[in-house]
C-alpha cells in the first residue's frame, strides 16, 4: 500500500505562491508523472512528499497516514535528484549502501543488498569505481540504486534524465519502465519533457503556475485536453489554435473559413453560436496535398518545411493563419508552393475563448 495524496496544499516562498490549494490522489502502484514548465511547482511537490519542505496549508498523506509533520526519515520514500547527489569520495558500492549504513544495518546485510541492487541495474562490474569514473547513465543508475536499496514505499524522481544525452535518455526510459514493473511500487516522477511524461506515465498530472490543470492517462491528456494551456503545452509539433466564431447557416459553420461542422458537433456547440471560440487541431490531423480533393479543404501556401525522418511537417499560410500540417505527398516540400489542407473535422478541439476551458 503506497498511495500518496495532497489535500488542499498551498506553499509559498516569501511573497511568491508556488502551489495553490492543490489536491491530488496517486493510487498505489501508479507511475505518476508531474509535467509542467520550469518554475510551475513540480519539484516543490516532490520535496513536500519527501518532507524536505513544509506545507503552509493542507496536508500530505502516504499509505493513508497524515505525514505533514513527519520527519523525512520516517516517511518511507526514496528520492533521486536531478544532479544525482553522489558522494565523489565513495565507491559505487558505498554510495548505494549509504542509506543502509546510516540506519546501522548489519554489514553483511548491506553487502548482500548492494549486490542485489547492482545486479538489477547492471552495475555489478562497477562497484569499486568512483562517480568521476562513470558515464552520466551509470551515475544515474547508481543514484537509482541508492534509492532502491532502502526498499521505500514511494520513489520520487526529480528530472532524473535531464543530464543524459538524447539517445541514452530513450534507453533509460525503457529501463525505468522495466524497473518500475519489477519493483511494483508507486513512482512520482517530475519532468518538463512531454515525451517522457506521455511514454512513462500511467497517470499524468499537468501543473502550471502552482495549480493542477488536468489529471489523467497519457491518452486522456493528449486526446481530450481540458483547457487551452494543456492543449498548447502537450504535443509536438504543437497543436494549431485558431480563433473564430460559430455561425449558423442551415448548419453550424466555423468562420473565418466557412467550414461546416459535423452534425453531432453542431448539436453539442449550439449554445456557442455567434460567440468567439478557439478551435484546436493537431498537426497530424491535417494533411497537406498538392491538389484539391472532393472533401472540404483550405487553400494556402507553404512557408516552412521541417523534415523529421518519418514525417515532414509544413507550415502553411491560410488566410492570415499559419497552420502546421503533415505532408501528404513527396512533392510537398517546396517553400512557396500552393497547398490544400484536408482537416479531419472529427478530431477538432473546441475551447471557450473567455474561460479557456474545453467545450
Amino acid at each position: 500500500m503506497s498511495e500518496v495524496a495532497f489535500v488542499n496544499v498551498s506553499k509559498s516562498y516569501g511573497e511568491t505562491p508556488v502551489l495553490i490549494d492543490l489536491s491530488l490522489h496517486i493510487p498505489d502502484g501508479e507511475f505518476c508523472v508531474i509535467l509542467g514548465p520550469s518554475g510551475c511547482g513540480k519539484s516543490t511537490m516532490l520535496r513536500l512528499i519527501a518532507g524536505l519542505e513544509s506545507a503552509e496549508l493542507g496536508s500530505i498523506h502516504i499509505d493513508g497516514k497524515d505525514v505533514t509533520n513527519t520527519s523525512p526519515a520516517d516517511r518511507g520514500v526514496g528520492m533521486v535528484f536531478q544532479n544525482y547527489a553522489l558522494y565523489p569520495h565513495m565507491t559505487v558500492a558505498e554510495n548505494i549502501g549509504l542509506p543502509l549504513k546510516l540506519r546501522k544495518s548489519d554489514r553483511a546485510a548491506i553487502k548482500q543488498r548492494v549486490s542485489e541492487v547492482a545486479s538489477m541495474l547492471s552495475l555489478s562490474d562497477l562497484l569499486e569505481r568512483r562517480p568521476r569514473q562513470l558515464s552520466g547513465g551509470q551515475r544515474q543508475r547508481v543514484a537509482l540504486g541508492r534509492a532502491i536499496a532502502q526498499k521505500p514505499n514511494v520513489y520520487l524522481l526529480d528530472e532524473p534524465l535531464s543530464n543524459v544525452d538524447a539517445l541514452l535518455r530513450l534507453k533509460m526510459r525503457t529501463e525505468l519502465q522495466t524497473l518500475w514493473k519489477t519493483l511494483g511500487t508507486t513512482v512520482v516522477y517530475v519532468t518538463h519533457d512531454q515525451s517522457e511524461a506521455l511514454s512513462l506515465g500511467t497517470l499524468v498530472c499537468i501543473l502550471n503556475d502552482g495549480r493542477m490543470q488536468q489529471i489523467g492517462s497519457s491518452r486522456d491528456i493528449y486526446d481530450r485536453p481540458k483547457n487551452l494551456f494543456v492543449a498548447g503545452f502537450v504535443g509536438s509539433p504543437p497543436i494549431n489554435l485558431i480563433e473564430g466564431k460559430l455561425r449558423f447557416n442551415n448548419n453550424l459553420i466555423f468562420d473565418p473559413w466557412s467550414m461546416p461542422l459535423p452534425l453531432d458537433l453542431s448539436v453539442r456547440l449550439q449554445g456557442m453560436k455567434d460567440k468567439t471560440v478557439v478551435m484546436g487541431v493537431r498537426p497530424e490531423k491535417i494533411t497537406a496535398l498538392p491538389e484539391r480533393g472532393a472533401t472540404f479543404m483550405l487553400s494556402g501556401s507553404i512557408e516552412r518545411v521541417e523534415y523529421q525522418g518519418s514525417d515532414t511537417w509544413l507550415s502553411c499560410r491560410v488566410e492570415g493563419n499559419l497552420l502546421v500540417a503533415r505532408a501528404g505527398h513527396p512533392d510537398m516540400s517546396v517553400v512557396g508552393r500552393p497547398c490544400h489542407l484536408d482537416i479531419d473535422r472529427d478530431a477538432l478541439h473546441w475551447f471557450d475563448k473567455e474561460t479557456e476551458e474545453r467545450l
